[in-house]
């Protein structure tokens, strides 16, 4: 079974996108990869360590200030108490999937319009 980080607070700081969690990231790295969750309305970050990966989950709750670090390629990192990774990939990975999701009713036409709602440009 695949471990589940979720991002509890975002924010942008000394000109990039900080992603916050109250979980021990311990030495994951990024896997380059960005996948949608229809079904819990988010996208999943993958990181991995040497036998599994980690789901980085990015709620809706978040995806205001994703998409403004987005518009401006700001860069991306996840931080815990005691590390801070940078999220390799993430804006190639994110306009790929969101252009993969709009008009697309194979997401489910609630996810689609929320997506939409955000990311629509």
């Amino acid at each position: 079974m695949n471990n589940k980080i979720t991002i509890t607070t975002a924010e942008i700081t000394d000109n990039k996108l900080l992603l916050h969690t109250d979980q021990p990231l311990d030495g994951l790295h990024p896997k380059e990869q960005i996948l949608a969750d229809t079904d819990n309305c988010s996208f999943i970050y993958l990181m991995e360590d040497e036998t599994k990966y980690t789901y980085i989950i990015l709620p809706e709750s978040i995806w205001s200030i994703l998409k403004t670090a987005h518009d401006s390629r700001l860069p991306v990192s996840i931080t815990d108490q005691n590390e801070q990774t940078e999220l390799l990939g993430f804006h190639d990975e994110l306009e790929f999937l969101v252009t993969n999701i709009k008009g697309n009713s194979n997401y489910g036409s609630e996810f689609v319009e929320r997506v939409e709602g955000i990311f629509e440009s």
